[in-house]
This record gives structure tokens, C-alpha cells and sequence, in this order.
């Protein structure tokens, strides 16, 4: 049976514009578009400038396989010390990134650097820094627990005397109980936080998870993604592939969302959306909607949508909100809803796929 470690990393032995640009890059070689208002500059940079040391550097990565290009001018900053999310559809190319990242796969063209060193020429060492948890964890079944950490122990060069290791590593994530037990035994969330034990035996910079809340309930996944969380806490660095908005949301520090093999953009997730809805918005609705129209060309209104329901009010600040409440109860509006509306990550994405769809290229889910 092979290992996670070994299946994802072989064997075990700038400028200010950068803070908030959102860019489309190329894919297969098309010409390059930017989402920029018209009048901004559309070469902005590829990627956000991630705030501080650089754990995993990828510019413009191209990997191909026959004639199947799965990677395609990638481009991933991932900080130290953050959880930076990939987030795209099956097939997007988030498990071969992190096969490039490991230097269990090499790129055909563009740069690799994990940790400053280049993972095809200094595999070792690097993957000797990281940890891996895949969708699949490979476990030997007929193991105890304990033993399959024992072994992973041994692999790192822990030696046989890596009790202290293995039992700090299983009580974090709620397993030491269980180590005497066959792993065949074992649920889907047991096994995942097996691995995730695993993962940290021999104290990893960087930990690679690859979609590691699969097949698990929601009460699991949810104990899952708080255990990945805290991991940060104590400076390790986070990449973790995902195609769930929800997951991503909340839990990353960066957001890459991935498509056909390329970065469509990258960023924290309030500057991300802070690119699609620059001012403050709020939600309004009333007894009578019509009545709303009214706030159109109030001061500080700077947009305004109302589709048939409630509308949408873009301000300059939300200091305007208790003047237009009270113009508006003035006129006998009867205000049923005022409510700051902060855009989620699945309203980004599909803002995104409106205008990949506007510009003729269609974005799958």
C-alpha cells in the first residue's frame, strides 16, 4: 500500500495595485483579460501580494501530461503562518498543484519554490518539512492505529522511540483513545483524523491538505476544519484544496480559485469582494417596495438595484443609514428590513462566473 506521503511527494528519504487586484489570467494560451474597471490599468499583477515570508511560491506553472494540460500559467503565493485555500471544481488542477509544490511532479515550464528551495532539485529536504493529508487517506487497515503511526514515525526518522510524538499527536486530535484498535475498524472521521495525526508526527512547516473533509458528516467536517485552523497557531503554514464555498469561507486567510489549470484570482476573501462591491451595502425592504425607489438620490446613495424584491442600497458609508431611515419613515415608508449586507463567497463566485460568462468564457461549478 502506498502512503499519502509517498503518493503526493514521492518517496519520504510588488506594488500597492497588488493589495487588491483581481485579475482573469490566461487559459491555454488565450489573450489575457483583465476584470479591472475601464478606466484602470488591465495588466494589474497576477497575483495579490500576500502579506509577510513566502512558504510556497508558484509563477506561472505549466504542467502538461500527453496532450492533457492540467496546470496552466499557475500562479499560488502562499504566506507563512496562513491557511491559503485553493478552491475549484473536480479537474481543476488543485491536487497536481500540490504534487509541483511536494516536487512529486515536475513542472514543464515556470518557477517552483517551497521554502526558497526548488522541490525538483531538493526534494528531500523539503518533503522531509511537510505534511500531507489526501481526500483518500492511505492507512494500512490492518494495523492498530498506534502502528500506523509508529511506522510513519519510522519513515521520518523518528526511530522506535517516538511515543511521546505519537501520543501528543493523537490526543490533539481525539484519537489516543483508539490507538489500540485495528484501523479497518475504524468511521471515515476517525481515519481522517488518523491521518491528520499523522500528518504532524515529525513537526512539519507546511501542511498540504487535499480535500481532507470527504465522505465526512457535517458534525465531522466541521471538527475537522477547527483542528486545521488552530494548526496555524502555532506558525505553521496551511494549503488546502477544496470545491466547497462553504469551507473556504471563514477558514482561509487566501483564497485561490482555480479553474482548468489556472488562477482566476487570488486574495483574502474581504479583498476579493471588496474588488466586486467597493462600497458599503445595505438591504432594505417595506411594506410597499415601490416606496423604496425613493432612496435613489439621497446623499451618500451612490447605487441602487431593486429586482422585484427587496433593494440593494450602495452607500459610501453606513454612517448615511440613520438619515435615510429617517427620510424614509418621514415620507411613511413602513420599513419591514435595514441590514448591512456583506457579500459571501458563493455571491463572489458566481459574480465571477457572470462576468466569465459576459466576456465569453464559461466557468463550470
Amino acid at each position: 500500500m502506498t502512503s499519502d506521503a509517498e503518493s503526493l511527494t514521492g518517496p519520504v528519504s510588488a506594488n500597492d495595485r497588488e493589495q487588491a487586484g483581481v485579475y482573469f489570467p490566461p487559459v491555454g494560451g488565450a489573450t489575457t483579460t483583465a476584470v479591472a474597471p475601464a478606466d484602470e490599468d488591465h495588466r494589474q499583477p497576477l497575483v495579490a501580494a500576500p502579506e509577510g515570508p513566502l512558504v510556497v511560491e508558484l509563477r506561472n506553472v505549466t504542467r502538461q501530461f500527453g496532450n492533457v494540460l492540467a496546470l496552466s500559467n499557475l500562479s499560488i503565493l502562499a504566506p507563512q503562518g496562513r491557511i491559503t485555500v485553493l478552491l475549484g471544481p473536480n479537474g481543476a488542477g488543485k491536487t497536481t498543484a500540490i504534487r509541483v509544490i511536494t516536487g512529486a511532479l515536475s513542472p514543464n515550464r515556470g518557477m517552483v519554490r517551497t521554502f526558497g528551495l526548488d522541490p525538483e532539485r531538493d526534494g528531500e529536504s523539503v518533503r522531509r518539512r511537510i505534511g500531507i493529508v489526501s481526500a483518500k487517506p492511505a492507512l494500512y487497515d490492518r494495523l492498530t492505529g498506534w502502528d500506523n503511526l509508529q511506522y510513519s514515525a519510522e519513515l521520518y526518522g523518528l526511530g522506535r522511540e517516538a511515543s511521546a510524538q505519537i501520543r501528543d499527536a493523537a490526543g490533539r486530535f481525539g484519537i489516543l483513545e483508539a490507538l489500540d484498535q485495528q484501523v479497518g475498524g475504524y468511521s471515515t472521521g476517525m481515519k481522517t483524523r488518523l491521518a491528520l495525526a499523522r500528518s504532524v508526527l515529525h513537526g512539519p512547516e507546511l501542511l498540504l491538505f487535499d480535500e481532507p473533509t470527504s465522505g465526512l458528516d457535517p458534525e465531522s467536517s466541521h471538527a475537522v476544519l477547527e483542528l486545521i485552523r488552530e494548526m496555524t497557531s502555532d506558525g505553521r503554514t496551511v494549503v488546502m484544496c477544496t470545491h466547497l464555498l462553504v469551507e473556504a469561507e471563514g477558514l482561509a486567510d487566501q483564497i485561490v480559485v482555480l479553474e482548468a489549470g489556472t488562477d482566476l484570482m487570488s486574495g483574502s476573501q474581504e479583498t476579493l469582494i471588496r474588488r466586486y462591491w467597493p462600497h458599503d451595502l445595505l438591504r432594505l425592504d417595506a411594506t410597499d417596495r415601490a416606496a423604496l425607489d425613493r432612496v435613489q438620490g439621497m446623499e451618500g446613495v451612490v447605487g441602487y438595484q431593486r429586482n422585484g424584491a427587496a433593494a440593494d442600497v450602495s452607500l459610501d458609508s453606513f454612517d448615511r443609514v440613520p438619515d435615510i431611515v429617517d427620510r424614509l419613515v418621514a415620507d411613511g415608508v413602513r420599513l419591514t428590513r435595514v441590514e448591512p449586507h456583506h457579500p459571501t463567497l458563493e455571491e463572489l463566485y458566481f459574480a465571477v462566473r457572470r462576468e466569465r460568462r459576459a466576456m465569453g468564457v464559461e466557468t463550470p461549478l
